[in-house]
């Protein structure tokens, strides 16, 4: 009896090791080490932007005041670096539109209208059609 006492605890002991250095040892360990680089942002100056949820469905005007398209989506570019806007050219009242990207870079908001400076009509309707991918 006394032999099967001294077996089970060495046993538990043995487990309790081999679950004490798993849980102990850093994931990274595993594989390559990862960081993070964070940005600080100041929060009150995010929060006076403008949502994506907000900007979605929201005409687009060029410099002269016309109506050109409307957004259709807002797109962050594989690389994560340049997010896109997705625009509603052509058509008349929703038939017949079609979609083109240009880089968020172009556009600008301007008496809380979003603003395309130097683009006609047809130059975005010139621009080629976007398809989104399945």
């Amino acid at each position: 009896m006394l032999k099967v006492v001294e077996t089970t605890i060495v046993a538990l002991v043995l487990t309790a090791t081999a679950l004490a250095t798993v849980m102990l040892t850093p994931a990274w360990s595993q594989g390559v080490p990862q960081t993070v680089g964070l940005v600080k942002v100041d929060p009150t100056t995010v929060a006076t932007g403008y949502r994506s949820s907000k900007i979605v469905g929201s005409a687009v005007y060029n410099g002269a005041g016309e109506s050109v398209g409307t957004v259709d989506d807002v797109i962050v570019s594989g690389d994560g670096k340049v997010p896109y806007v997705v625009l509603a050219v052509g058509g008349f009242l929703g038939m017949g539109q079609r979609l083109v990207v240009i880089s968020s870079s172009y556009l600008g908001i301007r008496d809380g209208k979003i603003v395309i400076a130097n683009a006609s009509r047809d130059e975005l309707k010139s621009l080629p059609e976007f398809k989104y991918a399945d």
